[in-house]
């Protein structure tokens, strides 16, 4: 009996112990998981509102424009209200977001090359755009850069240059086959309006390989056409001055609920402390009342409803949430800030600095803007206006050839910040001052 207690006690023992063992293994790979999870480096998510101005959101003081997820990501982001993208018109702006240059370097200036024969479209605008897109595979973009961090790089939405592999990303959603249709986005299009399962896939994806992702997510949004659910219209027909004001309203807050639901699908799946989001857009917009069609002086025109929009960030509890209404900042820093918080020297030919770094930030004293054809061709043939915004200053120079019958504007912003009221007469040492500056730029 006494040995049938002991053998009973030994095989107890034996139980406790390989228990114990697994259970420290098991808290050990737990661990371990933990400790490389904490080591991995921030997913990256750039947010991209297309032909918005920078008024139309209800945190940027919008009457009637709801935008109540984007107003809580302002209130929970480094937000940054007088910033700049350095051209207004879609191409040329998203080429800078990814490479952080100005578009005299990466060299898109418009939306569309110039084509001799006139047809811009199909296989004739594709034979045109070639060489702009041989050219631009020779920039270097944020997701190429990434990947010497290991990250996977996913496009969703607007994309111009080509095949999204032309932009260095592992996956995406735009072929840029113009014989099937592709121009700026093709499929990438649906992203937003069509839901977020293409997302949902590449983030699991991701999570499936272990690595960090950077996200482009830039949805045909609020951009025509202006064909918001119902719901939306119905709540925005009886505060809108016609229909189409009402159709804008409702298409901003469409996109407002379509970064809600980003914002849900990466807290779901347990992403949302290590994520670093950034918000702009890419050029503005102020809707014709009674036209299908936009003012004059927003989209493609150098006043701020053409190049004004909030820049955010946000990063949760790393980043401090500040709403900035002072600083000036543009979308060539968003490169040089990611590359700063993954601690990766920056390359010397980008002229942005890090929004995180206070001591650049003091030292800034403006940045610049360009406006091309639509239709370009080259630089010197292509240009329509330089611009410098040295707050509270902000300059505008009409190219002497293309724009010969316009005069030099000189704006202070701070104090007319819808550009009504032309200084320069009253300023020739500002003129003199910013036109300098901008012909030093021009040289660089």
């Amino acid at each position: 009996m006494k040995k049938v207690k002991n053998t009973c006690l030994i095989f107890l023992i034996a139980v406790l112990v390989f228990s114990c063992g697994n259970k420290a293994k098991n808290n050990a790979e737990k661990n371990s998981d933990i400790s490389e999870s904490s080591e991995q480096p921030p997913n990256i998510v750039f947010i991209l509102s297309d032909d918005q101005a920078w008024t139309d959101y209800s945190f940027m003081g919008h009457e009637h424009i709801e935008t109540p997820r984007l107003d809580q990501f302002a209130s929970e982001s480094l937000t940054f209200t007088q910033s700049y993208v350095p051209t207004p018109l879609c191409s040329p702006s998203l080429a800078t977001i990814i490479t952080g240059l100005y578009p005299k370097d990466h060299g898109i200036l418009g939306n569309d090359k110039v084509y001799e024969r006139g047809n811009i479209r199909g296989k004739a605008r594709a034979e045109a755009y070639k060489p702009v897109i041989t050219a631009f595979e020779k920039q270097t973009t944020l997701p190429e850069i990434l990947k010497e961090k290991g990250y996977l790089s996913f496009q969703t939405g607007k994309w111009w240059h080509g095949n999204h592999k032309i932009g260095g990303f592992d996956y995406g959603m735009t072929h840029g086959d113009p014989e099937r249709g592709g121009r700026h986005g093709d499929f990438g299009l649906q992203i937003g309006r069509k839901g977020l399962d293409t997302i949902n896939s590449y983030l699991n994806l991701a999570a499936k390989e272990k690595k960090p992702f950077f996200l482009w997510y830039a949805p045909f949004l609020p951009h025509q056409p202006h064909t918001p659910p119902q719901r939306l219209l119905d709540k925005y027909l009886p505060k809108a001055p016609t229909e189409y004001v009402a159709k804008y309203w409702a298409m901003c807050e469409w996109f407002d609920e379509t970064c809600g639901q980003l914002f849900d699908m990466i807290e779901a799946k347990g992403q949302m402390e290590n994520t670093l989001f950034v918000y702009v857009c890419d050029n503005g917009w102020v809707q014709e009342p009674n036209k299908n069609t936009y003012v004059k002086t927003s989209k493609r025109a150098p006043y701020d409803l053409g190049i004004r929009t909030p820049i955010m960030y946000k990063w949760k509890g790393k980043i401090t949430p500040k709403m900035d209404k002072n600083t000036i900042t543009s979308s060539i820093d968003m490169v040089p800030t990611v590359l700063d918080i993954l601690d990766i020297e920056k390359p010397e030919n980008l002229p942005g600095i890090s929004v995180l770094d206070d001591e650049a930030l003091n030292e800034r004293k403006g940045v610049f803007g360009e406006v091309y054809a639509h239709d370009f061709d080259t630089i010197e043939n292509s240009m329509f206006y330089n611009m410098a915004i040295f707050p509270p200053y902000k300059i505008i120079i009409p190219d002497p050839e293309r724009k010969k019958d316009e005069e030099v504007q000189l704006f202070n912003i701070v104090e007319d910040p819808f550009e009504k009221n032309n200084i320069a007469e009253s300023h020739p040492d500002i003129v003199a001052d910013l036109t300098s500056k901008i012909t030093a730029f021009r040289a660089e």
